[in-house]
């Protein structure tokens, strides 16, 4: 009532006060509008809102069409259907497949939708036609064979050295795999033109990379990112050890028999020995030369340690060395009985 007591003294109607009818008018009509235009306050309409409706976009459906396998014919060009390495797709490939692990007892899942056929890489495209047509269009760029490399020991002959590499097919971010680089060399050591001192070095320098039953040596190098450079680095080191294997040091010369590392047939007494074994009895002999077998055979005895095979084999070249046969060996045995 201050309010409107106020507005009517401004007036001069102060009197209006008394009146109940005035006053209900009033406040319900003329305060509302006058306390709206002061304040200037916007009243929100919540039901005009709610009663609202969004129309929503009809959107339209086209009918899927069947797949594509279902109108392939049979005697169809693959190639120009798969005609490369591509992802897996169910409605282009005429074959019922199946991928994945379920429980015992039920099928695994189709092709359709499968995400592990879609997982791994497929050679769906390399079907015998398009393997020969492939192959007739490199012909042309290939060379025929060497009529000279018939068999396996003419390659060895001609190509001593073997490169061993590995390609991979995998689903990876690169196309490289880490595993393609490694590089693996085979040679055989009686290719390289080594002496006794050179290869006795070059043994000791590779290690147990030669293989001494088939005298084959590798070396595999993986320390290079690319496969060419482990290449040169393997090649290198073949170069490296077999000059490094030719030297001769000076302190070499000083070794006595005791240095020596293994028994040497030249380089020993048992020489001087079987030689005067040979020339005994013997006037203005001249000089005999001891059989290769002999001295083999007494290498291995000793180098190799005594063994079934080793003491055979050295019993043969000693009969041998004498010149007596095995009955005459024999006959001293059937006297004491």
């Amino acid at each position: 009532m201050s309010f409107l007591a106020r507005i009517l003294r401004e007036n001069g109607k102060t009197s209006l006060l008394a009146s109940p009818r005035y006053h209900v008018v009033f406040s319900s009509t003329q305060a509302e509008q006058k306390e709206s235009e002061i304040d200037d306050f916007r009243v929100i309409n919540l039901r005009n809102v709610k009663e609202q409706r969004v129309q929503r976009q009809e959107v339209k459906r086209f009918p899927v069409p069947p797949p594509r396998t279902e109108q392939m014919p049979v005697g169809q060009d693959w190639g120009a259907v798969w005609p490369g390495p591509r992802t897996f797709h169910p409605a282009a490939v005429p074959l019922p497949l199946r991928q994945g692990w379920v429980p015992k007892g039920k099928a695994p899942p189709s092709k359709f939708v499968n995400t592990e056929l879609m997982k791994i890489p497929n050679f769906l495209h390399l079907t015998p036609p398009v393997i020969k047509r492939q192959a007739e269009a490199l012909r042309k760029f290939c060379t025929p064979w060497p009529e000279q490399l018939q068999t396996e020991k003419d390659i060895e002959e001609h190509f001593p050295v073997k490169v061993i590499t590995s390609d991979y097919c995998h689903a990876l971010p690169t196309i490289r795999n880490p595993l393609a680089r490694i590089v693996s060399i085979q040679l055989n050591l009686s290719r390289l033109p080594l002496d006794r001192h050179a290869k006795d070095k070059f043994l000791r320098l590779v290690g147990d990379r030669y293989d001494a039953e088939t005298g084959v040596l590798t070396i595999v190098t993986d320390r290079c990112p690319l496969r060419k450079q482990n290449y040169d680095y393997a090649m290198y080191l073949i170069t490296a050890l077999f000059h490094e294997s030719c030297v001769k040091e000076p302190w070499e010369d000083l070794k006595e028999e005791a240095d020596m590392e293994v028994y040497i047939w030249e380089n020993n007494k048992s020489k001087q020995m079987a030689e005067n074994f040979v020339k005994w009895g013997q006037k203005d002999a001249a000089e005999c030369s001891i059989s290769s077998s002999f001295k083999t055979a007494v290498e291995d005895l000793i180098n190799e340690g005594e063994s079934d095979e080793t003491l055979t084999k050295y019993k043969d070249a000693a009969l041998e060395l004498l010149q007596l046969n095995h009955t005459d060996a024999k006959e001293p045995e059937k006297s004491l009985k």
